[in-house]
């Protein structure tokens, strides 16, 4: 359970909402590439995930979705710059056993930076190397 909506002794109308569940063991960050990167994007592909409110620590997740269609678009797409502002959607998800490992840590809607290796030949650089909490 994330919160209570509704207070014991409260009367709610039809389809009222008494609590807001979120499941822990699914998240994921969305974020944004452009058409020349999200063409080269694979389902699985290897990303690493920093938080805001935890820099020190570099957390592994993978690619579980690309759009198949750009979110925005200029309005008018006649050169190659243009073009570039097509975005496409990503989502990159936390590996459910590393999240239920640090269950009573897990935050929803943290903002972040996703890094994703485009060339799986070249190391992470060793700023971004997997760094997760201490099991709790």
């Amino acid at each position: 359970m994330q919160y209570r909506v509704a207070q014991p002794g409260e009367v709610l109308a039809a389809g009222g909402n008494v609590l807001n569940m979120v499941d822990l063991g699914e998240v994921y960050m969305t974020f944004f590439l452009p058409e020349t990167v999200a063409g080269r994007v694979a389902f699985g592909d290897e990303v690493h995930v920093v938080l805001d409110a935890a820099p020190q620590y570099v957390i592994p997740a993978s690619v579980s979705f690309v759009a198949s269609v750009a979110q925005f678009t200029p309005k008018t797409v006649e050169t190659a710059s243009e073009r570039q502002k097509l975005m496409f959607r990503v989502k990159a998800r936390i590996d459910r056993t590393l999240l239920l490992k640090h269950l009573e840590q897990v935050k929803t809607g943290l903002p972040g930076v996703a890094w994703l290796r485009l060339d799986p030949a070249v190391a992470w650089p060793a700023e971004l190397a997997v760094k997760v909490p201490e099991s709790s």
